[in-house]
């Protein structure tokens, strides 16, 4: 097996809210969500996806664990690590999560919030999963956001009304779901097992690293597994700075933030 994990913060003044790492049979790669207002929390959002991740693994090394009772049982343990902090905070500390698991000639998944997963199928078939319920909630508010030019300091507001909203439908029924304080969010992940025998190449991908083909359109699937296989991940981080350059105004993608904090974790079987 072989395995190659790059991250990259988006802006190398402030902490890389990724988090990623591998095992011999399992990768992991978690997605923290930017804090735009009061989380109640004095550790910050690099600090909660350090310790998610680290539960994570700790307790996907029981091959006899579903993943999902795995990342329930992570985000009750990290809760338990900061009883100080006001975890029914609306803004408490969150991250996307994906993992790959390899057991017994099985593959498991689990994608929650915006992560991706891609497959290649030994038949040469490439196909991603993005759980994408976060795009769906706010869209107004996102509309007005990035509609606004970076340098207008209407936009700072209209992206903080655009966080409140977000905030308003996370963790809720028709909103979308991602770890933070609360165990049950792990029902709700996308989970799946497949067979090792049909895969040849997988990839983790956070939503920095992911937005070359889901929003730029700078490449297909098939291509960004070619380029992971060929050149790797910090070919294709690389790939996605260069043309989050040539759009400094952000009109060209209408996105957030000039770069995302971007994590590829990749693996041949």
């Amino acid at each position: 097996m072989r395995v190659l994990i790059a991250t990259e913060p988006g802006n190398p003044e402030r902490d890389n809210e990724d988090w990623a790492t591998a095992t011999p049979d399992m990768l992991v790669v978690l997605d923290g969500a930017t804090a735009r207002i009061d989380t109640g929390c004095i550790h910050g959002i690099a600090w909660y996806a350090n310790k998610l991740g680290g539960a994570i693994v700790a307790e996907a090394a029981d091959h006899h664990r579903s993943l999902r009772d795995v990342l329930a049982t992570a985000i009750r343990d990290v809760a338990a690590m900061h009883p100080q902090c006001d975890l029914a905070h609306p803004g408490t500390p969150s991250a996307a999560v994906g993992i790959l698991r390899r057991r017994k000639g099985i593959l498991d998944l689990l994608a929650l919030a915006d992560v991706t997963i891609v497959l290649r199928k030994s038949h040469g078939n490439v196909v991603a999963m993005t759980d994408d319920r976060v795009d769906k909630v706010a869209v107004e508010e996102r509309r007005r956001a990035l509609s606004l030019d970076p340098g207008d300091p209407a936009r700072e507001l209209a992206m903080n009304a655009m966080k409140r909203a977000q905030l308003a439908a996370r963790n809720r029924p028709g909103g979308f779901f991602v770890a933070a304080a609360d165990p049950g969010v792990a029902d709700h992940a996308f989970v799946d097992s497949l067979q090792l025998s049909d895969l040849t190449e997988a990839a983790i991908l956070s939503d920095g690293a992911a937005i070359g083909v889901r929003k730029m359109g700078l490449m297909t699937w098939e291509e960004l597994m070619h380029c992971l296989a060929g050149s790797g991940p910090e070919s294709l981080i690389r790939k996605v700075r260069e043309a989050e350059r040539t759009d400094p105004t952000l009109h060209r993608w209408p996105r957030t933030k000039a770069s995302d904090d971007a994590t590829v974790a990749y693996v041949q079987f």
